[in-house]
């Protein structure tokens, strides 16, 4: 190694040790502050904001390690939200208020809050106040420390390794590439049985009159007043997304299945669209009726897949044996659409009509 090249390597290395530091805790803003960590007072810790010429996001790893928000750099760099923004991330306690949260080491609802394994009764707890049920596991709920930072990368662990009936180890990471946020998910059975776990992501996407979605699937498991699921049936009509279609204006809370992990979200009226891939087969989408907002929610395994006929993993789940990982990768890309075919989308749907 040159002379040169080691002062670059030392430099880099301060370099990455101050990002750290400046990402675990709080700075003041001011003229010399990096865009990297933004300080939001004594009592929280740093919003950490990753950017490129194309997107930016920021994460705060204190709150269930969620994005506060994702928006992609617009004409003459105009800021352009794709998921819906935390409003005040310096006081957001909530992680409901973020633009999106990691699902682990299950997604959504588990009923009774028990299931059965290996001929064990496992039962989970409340998590939630407001919520009769076990939802959407431990790592939303929890704060996740920062283990390395780019201005492009972010990687976050979680270590609940003392945790009940699920103790595990996950790791979180973001990295924007163009006009592409990638975020994977690895989680690690540090228990000593084995569980079936599950992985995904929880966005909040904007949404207006226009908004559109194609995410063709092949059946979905309709959901009762508790919001678990009650049959698997054909997806009806409304609800084929196969091709760009305007979202229901009525409630939507259903997991679809037969996924095949390509979706396109578009809004005309911005001239934007948002393609999402995933190496997942469901996806759960809410819609609340008049909310500026609707939830796209790939993941591995449909709701309450513990308690479905023919158990966990014949429903996307993956048995883990004690030191064994999991990875679900997730990937959002943002660019413009053509109007042109959005005048030939709505033609079609005209027509179906």
């Amino acid at each position: 190694m040159t002379a040169t090249s080691s002062r670059a390597s030392s430099s880099t290395s301060q370099s990455r040790r101050a990002r750290l530091a400046a990402a675990a805790q709080p700075v003041s803003p001011g003229p010399q502050t990096a865009v990297f960590a933004q300080g939001v007072g004594a009592a929280h810790a740093a919003v950490v904001t990753l950017s490129n010429a194309s997107l930016r996001l920021d994460v705060l790893p204190h709150l269930g390690g969620g994005i506060a928000r994702f928006d992609w750099r617009g004409d003459n760099g105009v800021l352009m939200p794709v998921f819906r923004r935390c409003e005040h991330p310096e006081t957001a306690t909530d992680p409901n208020e973020l633009a999106c949260y990691p699902l682990l080491p299950y997604s959504n609802r588990i009923g009774d809050g028990r299931f059965e394994c290996d001929g064990r009764k496992v039962a989970v707890p409340r998590n939630r106040r407001d919520e009769p049920l076990p939802i959407h596991g431990d790592g939303w709920l929890a704060p996740w420390q920062v283990d390395d930072a780019t201005d492009t990368s972010l990687q976050l662990s979680l270590d609940r390794a003392a945790g009940a009936p699920y103790a595990f180890r996950a790791i979180q990471s973001f990295e924007l590439d163009d006009a592409t946020l990638s975020i994977a998910l690895t989680i690690e059975n540090a228990g000593r049985a084995r569980l079936p776990f599950g992985l995904g992501v929880h966005p909040f996407l904007v949404r207006d009159a226009a908004t559109e979605l194609a995410a063709a699937a092949g059946g979905l498991w309709l959901s009762g007043a508790d919001f678990l699921p009650v049959r698997h049936v054909s997806v009806p009509p409304a609800w084929q997304f196969g091709v760009a279609y305007p979202l229901p204006a009525t409630l939507v809370n259903h997991a679809f299945t037969g996924w095949g992990g390509h979706a396109t979200v578009s809004w005309p009226r911005r001239r934007l669209s948002l393609t999402v891939a995933a190496d997942a087969d469901a996806y759960v989408l809410y819609t609340p009726p008049g909310a500026d907002f609707f939830c796209f929610e790939p993941v591995d395994h449909p709701i309450n897949a513990v308690n479905l006929p023919g158990g966990a993993t014949a429903h996307g789940m993956t048995l883990l044996a004690p030191g064994e990982r999991l990875t679900r990768r997730f990937a959002f890309t943002v660019g413009r659409t053509d109007v042109r075919s959005h005048a030939a989308t709505r033609e079609g749907h005209r027509r179906r009509g």
